[in-house]
């Protein structure tokens, strides 16, 4: 791995108040020092920034990203003067020595500068809580899998998200059957009859969400949505304070398929269910196109857990916003033996029952 050591402080918000780094918290909405217990709006923040030092700040950010380094980069913490070792894609991490943010802008510059953002809502607390109420309605789950201590590591992480704006135009082909049934006397009917179904119409989707990193699982990512976009400002790094953040590594014309598919599947699926009057249908084919109307560059919160369990990593991901809790839950084979006896045992002993009272009946 190359190593390119820069002349760069990495970023931090301060307390007007005491200097103390600060911190965005999610359950009050506002940046909170833990230091003097101050709280404040980011208005209130940028009001109190020292706008000589953002400005030279920026000059030394505007050199870094027009440098051409390799995999990872070092930078000077702004509390303690240690070096923070970030890769290409990390855009906010801790310091290892003093615990404080340290935001990489000139890793959300440029072509990196995200659009929007929505910050965070739920808190570290709230992830803890919804892994260990894993076990309720899941029978089959290990007993102690849940357990606090299985937890590996925990953090907030803003993923970069790409949100497209797609209209979906043209038709849709499907072949029809009606089928309709009567009884004359003894004889009962039955006749099918068969169309050619055409659907077409025109659908705008707004807002459709792709997950931009590779690092991050995109059936989790999709998983855990959706997020309310009505929440979303406009960016700001002071909000990623507290937290990780990833910048994009794969371009909005790379992902654009996937937002297009599901776009289609959908309208697909909208036109399918028009057809109210038909039995059964099959669809044949279609010449529905999408296109791109508008796309934004988003920053959204997302706890990451990473659980050790039986020497097995597992991944479970929560919308930071909405609190939609999702990962894979090992099943407990012992269990699962039990529960299939107790199942065999249940149902052989209702067909006894019912075969006795069938013949006791008939008898």
């Amino acid at each position: 791995m190359n190593e390119k050591v820069v002349d760069e402080q990495a970023l931090e918000n301060k307390c007007p108040s005491c200097k103390a780094s600060i911190k965005f918290n999610p359950k009050v909405g506002k940046f909170k020092c833990e230091y003097c217990g101050s709280e404040f709006t980011l208005e209130e923040l940028q009001k109190h920034s020292d706008n000589a030092s953002t400005e030279e700040k920026n000059k030394k950010e505007e050199k870094v990203e027009k440098d051409n380094f390799d995999a990872y980069v070092s930078y000077k913490c702004e509390s303690c003067g240690a070096e923070i070792v970030a890769d290409d894609q990390t855009a906010a991490t801790f310091c290892v020595y003093c615990g404080n943010t340290a935001i990489l802008k000139s890793k959300l510059s440029g072509q990196f500068t995200p659009d929007k953002i929505i910050p965070f809502k739920k808190e570290k607390q709230d992830a803890i809580t919804a892994f260990k109420g894993l076990s309720k309605g899941r029978p089959l789950m290990p007993k102690d899998f849940n357990s606090e201590k299985n937890i590996e590591k925990i953090k907030g992480v803003y993923i970069p998200f790409w949100l497209y704006d797609i209209n979906v135009s043209g038709d849709l082909t499907m072949n029809g059957d009606i089928v309709t049934t009567w009884t004359s006397g003894d004889t009962h009917y039955t006749k099918t009859d068969k169309y050619l179904v055409v659907r077409g119409g025109t659908m705008d989707y707004h807002k459709i969400p792709v997950d931009g990193s590779s690092r991050f699982d995109n059936d989790i990512m999709n998983s855990i949505e959706p997020f309310n976009f009505e929440e979303l400002i406009p960016y700001n790094h002071a909000y990623l304070s507290g937290f990780y953040a990833e910048k994009y590594d794969e371009e909005g014309e790379k992902v654009y398929k996937e937002a297009s598919e599901r776009a289609l599947n959908s309208t697909r699926d909208k036109l399918k269910e028009s057809a109210t009057r038909y039995t059964t249908k099959i669809v044949t084919g279609d010449t529905l196109e999408t296109k791109e109307t508008k796309k934004e560059y988003a920053m959204l919160p997302v706890w990451m857990v990473n659980v050790k369990y039986n020497d097995k990593m597992h991944i479970f991901a929560m919308n930071a916003q909405t609190g939609e809790f999702i990962g894979n839950i090992p099943l407990d084979k012992k269990k699962a033996v039990l529960y299939f006896i107790i199942i065999f045992v249940i149902t052989f002993v209702i067909a006894i029952i019912a075969s006795f009272v069938f013949f006791a009946i008939g008898g």
